[in-house]
């Protein structure tokens, strides 16, 4: 199979699947006037199936126009700044730990004790053995 026969596949069944939900849309908000339209093309699948298709690409167009002027209205956070100075400047920061002392007792204090904790295992193995 040809990889632009799979694209165009893939594509038109995203169009219809487009339309259907914009159909769906449309017919929740004129249910009279989608029946009759949907009433005229009856059973004919390939003709819905390209009704589906062209309504989805519209509709893909119209979001497409959208995200694009949406887009266009951002500013750019990556582009050059829009102040006067053009220059840059270069900053060095140190990272630096920054640690409560009462942490860190407590901390020395546990140490402390799970030391005292694992002596006292070793010697009760040693006494059991």
């Amino acid at each position: 199979m040809n990889p632009d026969t799979v694209t165009q596949f893939f594509q038109k069944g995203f169009r219809v699947t487009l339309g259907a939900a914009t159909s769906l849309i449309e017919t929740l908000q004129d249910p009279k006037g989608q029946t009759e339209k949907f009433s005229e093309i009856g059973t004919d699948f390939g003709r819905l199936t390209e009704e589906l298709e062209t309504k989805g690409e519209t509709t893909e167009q119209e979001a497409r126009k959208l995200v694009d002027t949406m887009v266009a209205q951002m500013p750019n956070p990556f582009g050059p700044s829009s102040s006067s100075s053009s220059q840059t400047t270069t900053v060095n920061t140190v990272a630096t730990p920054v640690a409560d002392s009462g942490v860190q007792a407590d901390l020395q204090a546990l140490t402390e004790q799970l030391a005292s904790i694992r002596q006292e295992l070793e010697d009760l193995r040693n006494q059991d053995s």
